[in-house]
């Protein structure tokens, strides 16, 4: 095994500088399988069949909606080897009528009080929170503690207004159908 290089091993950050992203707002998420295994189940007929597997997954994005007061989940599908979902962060004194896009808010400074990771209620802590307990589930399921189940890190994006919400909802709610031509898919007709 390699021993860590940071000069080797860095790996830039895709998060958007200066952005809280505790900050009111929604967010396209997209959480890929370890190797892109076709793991959640599988396409037919341009839907979703999910498997025990993808059942866990939309049970624990459904319950992290549940969990948050703060947090609606709006589009999502589950893809057999990768996740896509919109998460709508309020502000519990705005409430969740409150319009797509959020004001620009400094991040927080890394301290001894703030250790590094990402803050309570961000949507990289909500995200990891997500991967989490998917992971433990099914591991459980398949008698694999500690096994990959996600890639590392996820694919985020600020949606700024309501022109990118509905374009990022008809992309997700046609994934399936696009199946076949999907990069992600390692069957797809090219």
């Amino acid at each position: 095994m390699s021993r860590y290089d940071p000069q080797k091993h860095h790996r830039s950050s895709i998060r958007l500088r200066g952005w809280d992203y505790r900050s009111a707002g929604a967010y396209f998420v997209t959480v890929v399988v370890h190797h892109r295994v076709c793991l959640f189940g599988e396409i037919i007929n341009d839907r979703t069949r999910l498997n025990e597997f993808g059942q866990i997954v939309e049970q624990e994005w459904i319950h992290t909606g549940e969990l948050r007061t703060n947090v609606i989940l709006d589009e999502y599908v589950i893809m057999p080897n990768h996740f896509h979902g919109i998460l709508i962060i309020h502000d519990d004194a705005v409430g969740p009528g409150r319009p797509v896009g959020a004001t620009r808010r400094v991040a927080p400074t890394v301290t001894a009080e703030h250790p590094k990771g990402p803050p309570s209620g961000s949507l990289g802590a909500i995200v990891g929170q997500f991967k989490s307990i998917c992971t433990k589930r099914i591991n459980r399921v398949r008698q694999t503690p500690g096994a990959a189940v996600w890639q590392r890190n996820y694919y985020e994006r600020i949606l700024r207004n309501n022109r990118e919400l509905n374009a990022v909802r008809r992309y997700i709610h046609h994934n399936p159908i696009n199946w076949n031509a999907d990069a992600e898919n390692p069957n797809r007709q090219r």
